[in-house]
């Protein structure tokens, strides 16, 4: 497997403008949940975090006509659904290759060539786009629709309606609040909600599902898949799948379904894996791991973001994101020993 590097990307550097009629903290402190706006409404973390330092510069170099009317939060977020739809326009949806066909057959194909990073939704790092703290049911609310599926199914949506429907239904504003924002109707809020709704249920995905507790039994079943993956014991690993098990490799196009498939996979064209490390991590408001491939000059370099989804006692969802460039954006080393 070969690997597509995109941009590599650091933490943002605070916007710090030559004169702050406002503390810097009153911008600042929205920086988290704008990020996670924006990534719901673009699809990719990169993009949500172009976004949001925009937003940010064009806060500062309107505040001289902030006339106090709304809250700053409120303020900053129509400034960000602006930069959005402006990104938005004219732009083809992001997707999961999951979207876009049926499993790949034969297992053994070839991969084919990587696809523009800009063809796909991406993963987040959970401490870039989730606030800390707040009360349970919301922090669970809110760490749900950051899920992959959630974030794919976002995509199908016109960009308004994106807005109207993160807003509302994640969010929690009020129709007036959001009517305010997007300079439209209540009317026509509430109709957009419910077209937006409309669709997420026809591709069988829920606004608001409830959120799974990451308990002990699940917790062992992604230790047992740690060690699996580092010895490289498929039989192990492909034990720990469910028969309908998906598997997909973002930037190309093929997956794969079936744990049998994904096994054959892992032992032909994947097997250059072998002697991995994976290192946890917190993304998309679940568990995922940072891959760290062997390096034949020693060590081990970067290579994956996986995310991994369980269902029912076992693994349901394998997402391997090929692209070192991510690495930055989940504070990740950029070698390991």
């Amino acid at each position: 497997m070969s690997v597509s590097t995109s941009r590599d990307r650091t933490a943002p550097t605070p916007v710090r403008p030559q004169e702050r009629p406002l503390p810097e903290h009153r911008l600042e402190e929205h920086r988290v949940e704008l990020t996670g706006y924006c990534y719901r409404m673009l699809g990719s973390a990169f993009d949500a975090e172009d976004a949001v330092q925009e937003t940010l510069l064009r806060a500062w170099r309107g505040l001289g006509g902030f006339d106090g009317r709304s809250s700053v939060r409120t303020w900053v977020y129509r400034i960000a659904t602006n930069v959005c739809l402006d990104l938005l326009r004219g732009r083809s949806r992001r997707a999961v290759p999951t979207d876009l066909g049926e499993p790949s057959a034969p297992v053994l194909a070839a991969l084919g060539e990587p696809r523009p990073a800009g063809e796909w939704v991406g993963p987040a790092h959970d401490a870039r786009v989730l606030p800390a703290g707040g009360d349970p049911a919301e922090v669970a609310v809110t760490r749900d629709s950051v899920r992959l599926a959630f974030v794919a199914a976002l995509q199908h949506l016109p960009p308004r309606q994106r807005a109207v429907l993160v807003l509302r239904d994640v969010l929690r504003w009020r129709a007036d609040e959001v009517a305010g924002l997007l300079d439209t109707s209540v009317a026509a809020v509430n109709s957009a909600l419910q077209r937006a709704r409309a669709t997420l249920a026809a591709r069988g995905v829920e606004a608001d599902p409830p959120a799974a507790a990451l308990d002990a039994e699940h917790r062992e079943l992604l230790d047992r898949y740690v060690r699996a993956f580092e010895r490289y014991d498929i039989d192990a690993l492909v034990a720990l799948l469910r028969a309908d098990a998906v598997q997909s490799m973002p930037p190309y196009r093929m997956w794969l379904r079936g744990a049998g498939d994904i096994g054959r996979w892992m032992t032909g064209p994947g097997a250059g894996c072998q002697g991995s490390r994976l290192v946890p991590v917190a993304a998309n408001g679940g568990p995922g791991f940072a891959q760290y491939r062997r390096d034949p000059a020693g060590g081990h370099r970067p290579f994956s973001i996986q995310l991994v989804g369980c269902s029912g006692g076992r693994i349901a969802r394998l997402h391997f994101f090929l692209d070192p460039g991510l690495f930055p954006l989940f504070g990740l080393p950029a070698r390991l020993p």
